[in-house]
């Protein structure tokens, strides 16, 4: 589906993250595939998960630096010539932002770091990546249902992600007519690095796995092959969507005994 395809993947921290499942898929089903790494210690890492998945190009990028990411689109465009798709699977909020009751924990500089990291960044990479896109090229984000629904918690990551969903939605508006599509994901709740950080975790999980209609949680596989095909000519049609995958828990009213 993706074969030949040169695709950024932007936010790839460990094997258990989505972004390791979306890496893993787009390298199986044939595409060239490259890794921003925030600093020196993710480095080892992302250089040992890159040559177990192709081999490809890996370059350090401080996603709150204008600058950085800059530096990051130009490398990849210049090593590739054009790029056929980025994948940003970042979130970041500091622990007190996403815990407790919003009224008691939300700060100015919480607010700021949150949407700047989680949101900005994935508007900051188009922005530079425009000139560089291939025809028919792709970008994904990754999201929540917390942005939304009140999901408790989540408080303030839910508020970047409703910012970030936003800007799916400008975004493919403008580039369509550059035949450039933009579209998220939104997954349901997964065993990650990132959502460990998530006060109460572990609840939601199991809830959530007893009360989709498919009763299960969902695997990072299931996304890994939707990003797949949405950064696939398959999807052609597809633009400035919010893609549910998590056993259809986002179609359900209020339950009742």
């Amino acid at each position: 589906m993706v074969n030949g395809k040169k695709i950024l993947i932007v936010g790839l921290a460990n094997k258990y993250s989505i972004a390791a499942a979306i890496a893993a898929s787009l390298h199986e089903h044939g595409a060239i595939v490259g890794y921003s790494y925030q600093n020196e210690r993710f480095e080892k890492f992302i250089n040992e998960f890159s040559s177990n998945n192709g081999g490809g190009l890996t370059f350090k990028c401080d996603l709150s630096s204008d600058k950085e990411i800059k530096g990051l689109v130009n490398f990849f465009a210049e090593e590739w010539g054009e790029i056929d798709g980025i994948v940003h699977s970042v979130g970041f909020a500091p622990s007190d932002q996403i815990a407790g009751n919003i009224e008691d924990c939300i700060t100015r500089e919480g607010f700021a770091i949150t949407h700047d990291i989680s949101s900005y960044s994935f508007a900051g990479l188009i922005k530079e990546a425009v000139p560089f896109f291939s025809e028919n090229a792709s970008a994904l984000t990754l999201t929540y249902v917390g942005s939304q629904e009140a999901t408790p918690n989540y408080n303030v990551m839910g508020m970047a992600k409703a910012s970030l969903e936003a800007s799916v939605r400008y975004f493919s508006a403008t580039l369509g007519s550059k035949g450039i599509r933009v579209n998220s994901i939104s997954a349901g709740p997964i065993k990650t690095l990132a959502a460990s950080g998530i006060k109460g975790f572990k609840s939601m999980l199991n809830k959530h796995g007893s009360e989709t209609p498919l009763r299960r949680n969902i695997t990072a596989k299931e996304v890994g092959d939707t990003a797949t095909f949405l950064l696939s000519d398959m999807s052609s049609g597809i633009t400035g969507q919010t893609i549910y995958v998590d056993g259809g828990y986002n179609i359900q009213a209020m339950k009742f005994d």
